[in-house]
């Protein structure tokens, strides 16, 4: 069956990108496997890739499940990542926050 699992966002520059997801992860990039691809992973079968495709940039979504969503909610504001308060959605809360690009992540949880 499936054994892992590496999330993919389009975005329109590496440079950029990189230093929003790296303040949105609290961290620098676990690899740069190659020219346009930068990855964090999160467990050894567990991540999420940006690649540089202007073309596709902006069309990408993810959802991110967490233990704390409220703190999660404080993490970003400290790091000026703007975004509405936690709502319920999906049984649980939901947190969504778009990229510079206009990807979005949603994070959820309790």
């Amino acid at each position: 069956m499936f054994n892992g699992l590496m999330a993919n966002i389009a975005i329109r520059n590496e440079k950029s990108a990189t230093e929003w997801y790296s303040r949105l992860f609290e961290r620098q990039p676990d690899a740069r496997p190659m020219a346009g691809l930068v990855e964090w992973r999160f467990d050894e079968k567990f991540g999420i890739q940006i690649w540089e495709d202007p073309q596709r940039a902006g069309g990408s979504a993810v959802v991110i499940d967490v233990d704390d969503l409220d703190a999660v909610d404080r993490r970003l504001r400290s790091a000026g990542i703007d975004h509405d308060e936690p709502s319920p959605g999906g049984g649980r809360r939901i947190l969504p926050i778009t990229d510079p690009d206009g990807n979005q992540v949603v994070f959820f949880g309790e």
